[in-house]
Parts: structure tokens; sequence; C-alpha cells
């Protein structure tokens, strides 16, 4: 693809890589046939085909649109179109730019400015968003059904084990989960106990900087990643072995920061460091002696969901599956794994019309072997797709937990 950036765009400091990634699209448009918008939509403004041409006129022309900006809002960032590209389009790392440029541009509506400013004001705090969800715990037996489908039962929880072992890696607890999944991690420090591996957590690290990021506040994001960097770095001096992220779509972006924070030279460093200690939880059970766990067997038959974080930005699509199997997990059959559930971060609070239609194809699809639960590895899809589905929707890590 041919390239004239305006010359308005030139001293952005992400401008070249922006138009290197414009120049590796070649067109073929086999991306529109994995993304879950233009197969929903059918328009091609709404696959990413359509939304690198959006993109490439307003770095070209200078001028943006509502039009062009309602077509990238309605893009997930599943990056199931980068798995598929053949020319290795990082159609993800261009739709940010994109993102952050439109967005000085051109201003939103005063109620999406407002929604927005207010889950960039709640849900990376994990006090302000747990004091709100157990406002809605409280009162979710007089809740509207549809609203009442939102908040999730509060979970009964189980302490985490005590002994420390000699091998340690640090755990991040994130901003939603603490308060609506807490067994997850939980769950996490059990199992890794018995496989003789310590998991700590530093008091000052918090949300991993996505929320804030992809809405898109870039600034306010990179601020949360630096938080984190300075909370850990004690921990990784002193020998941590890795940092363990038991939600995908933290995982993705943590194990980014070297390329988020490129520019600044005070963190930059730290930062390429933190990523490359960086592990999804499943990239460390899948190295371990499972035969060490004592999984109960059931007649169950479990449905995997495998989030968009998992398997397109992190590239690790299959791991939780293998391990379920070697610890003897009956696994039942679905069907469109790559397509995504629709939670996609905060997307499901800013397009739900078209999140909802998404979260109802998915449920079809696991659900289409008639399993007695789903479980998966990301705390968004794990709480949207309990919204809807009729049978217990678990974090994977729980199965190995013995009850």
């Amino acid at each position: 693809m041919r390239t004239q950036i305006n010359i308005k765009y030139l001293d952005h400091p992400d401008i070249q890589e922006a138009d290197d990634i414009l120049r590796t699209c070649v067109h073929c448009g086999f991306c529109n046939a994995t993304c879950p918008t233009y197969q929903e939509l059918g328009d091609e403004r709404d696959g990413p085909r359509g939304r690198i041409y959006l993109l490439k006129q307003m770095l070209e022309t200078g001028d943006v649109s509502e039009k062009s900006q309602l077509h990238l809002d309605r893009c997930l960032t599943c990056r199931s179109c980068e798995t598929t590209c053949p020319s290795g389009v990082k159609y993800g790392r261009l739709a940010e730019i994109g993102r952050d440029i439109m967005e000085e541009q051109l201003s939103r509506p005063a109620d999406q400015r407002l929604k927005r400013w207010l889950i960039r004001k709640v849900l990376p705090y994990p006090h302000r968003f747990g004091f709100i969800l157990r406002l809605g715990q409280l009162f979710r037996s007089f809740l509207p059904r549809d609203l009442k489908a939102q908040v999730p039962v509060k979970q009964i929880t189980r302490p985490r084990p005590s002994q420390q072992h000699s091998r340690q890696m640090l755990v991040l607890e994130g901003c939603a989960q603490p308060s609506a999944t807490p067994n997850t991690n939980n769950a996490a420090a059990r199992v890794l106990d018995r496989l003789g591996i310590s998991l700590i957590a530093a008091p000052d690290a918090g949300c991993c900087g996505a929320v804030s990021y992809h809405i898109p506040a870039h600034e306010e994001g990179l601020a949360f990643m630096r938080r984190n960097i300075d909370a850990w770095w004690p921990y990784i001096e002193a020998g941590a072995e890795a940092i363990v992220i038991s939600a995908s779509g933290c995982g993705s972006m943590v194990k980014e920061y070297g390329e988020k924070l490129k520019h600044d030279n005070a963190y930059a460093a730290k930062a390429k460091r933190i990523s490359a200690l960086t592990r999804d939880l499943s990239e460390i059970l899948i190295k371990e002696d499972l035969e060490k766990l004592v999984v109960k067997q059931t007649n169950r038959k479990t449905a995997v969901h495998c989030p968009c974080s998992l398997q397109h930005a992190q590239q690790l699509g299959g791991h939780v599956e293998q391990i379920l199997q070697r610890a003897g997990i009956e696994l039942s059959k679905t069907q469109n794994g790559h397509l995504c559930c629709g939670s996609a971060g905060t997307y499901s609070l800013l397009q739900p019309t078209l999140s909802q239609q998404l979260l109802t194809n998915k449920i079809n699809d696991l659900t289409i072997d008639n399993p007695d639960q789903i479980v998966t590895a990301n705390i968004g899809c794990q709480l949207h797709l309990g919204s809807h589905a009729s049978v217990p929707v678990k974090h994977w890590i729980e199965l190995l937990d013995p009850q």
C-alpha cells in the first residue's frame, strides 16, 4: 500500500510505525473472513481492511469524520485479523495509533465523554469498583432482569497458602478481579503452591493500564504502567522468577509495556524487562509436572472459551485445552473458537447492542455439545459469558484446585 502522510502528523512519535504498518497491507481481504463485526454487519468499513483504508485516509488528508470514528469504535480490537493475515499486518497497533490521533482531533458528544470518563474513574480502581459491585450484589434480587444478569454473584473464597517456597513469582491482582472473581488468583496460588511455587502480590500494583489506554486515554494508561513497574521492580531485583497473570487481557497489555514505553527514557529498559518476565498462567502450568496435582475426576463435560487476548494477542491458543486434558478433564466440542465473545475490555459497556449479538453467537458456539460448564482465561470474558450462559462459567484454573 502506497502512502503519503499529511505534514500535520509528521511530528507524531508513532507516525513512522503507523506508516510502516499501512505499507504492509496488500488489500487481500483475508482478515474480513475472521472479523466478528464484519461477519455480523457485512459492511466493508466494519472489517479490518475497510478500517485500514479509513485510517489511511485520515493520516493522508488530515480530516476526521464521525462516521470513521463510529467504524473504529465498533472494532473489538480482538486481533483475529492478525492471526489470519498472511502479510503480518499489525492491525491492533495501527488502530491504537489511529484512535489516539482521532480522539485528539474530533470531540465526542457529551454523553459519550461522560460514559468514558466514568469508566476511567471507576473500573481501574479496585476499591471504587468493589464498592459499586458490592452495592449491586446487595440489591441484586431487586434489579431488573437484564441488569441483574450483569451483576456477578458474590464468590465464597478460600484462603491462600501461607507456605513460602524458594521459587517465587509475582502475581497481578488487577482492578476488577479481586472483587468480582477473587477465586481465580486464590485458586492459582493454591495450585502453584502444590507445584512448589509461591505467588507474591506487590501491594502498590494495580490496573495494567489497558482500560484507559484502549478508550483511548494513552497518557493515563501509561501512568498505570509506570506505577506497576515501580511496584514490581524491587521484587524483580530480589529474584522473582516471573510475573504471572491469570487474566489474559491484562497479560497481553503487560507483555506490551516495552513497546508502549519505548519512548520513555526513564522507563524503557525496565518496561522491556517487565514484558520479558510476564507469563500467562497457562504458560507456567504447561511446563510443570501436573501429576503433582490431585484433580478430582468428574463426569462433567467442559467447554473451553479461549479469549482473543490469549489466542490472538499472545498467540497461546490451545494451551488451556492441553493442560486440562493432561489433568484428565473431559472437554466438549465447540465451534468458531476464533471469534470474540463480545466482551473485549470496555466494549460491552461502550457498544452494548453489538456486544450482546456477539455474546449470543458465542454461547451458541460453546454449547453445541451440551457442556456442564464453561471455562475461560480472562475475567471480562468470564463475566460476559456468565451473564447469559445457562451453565456455570469459571476460570479454568479453578478446575485444578481441589475443593
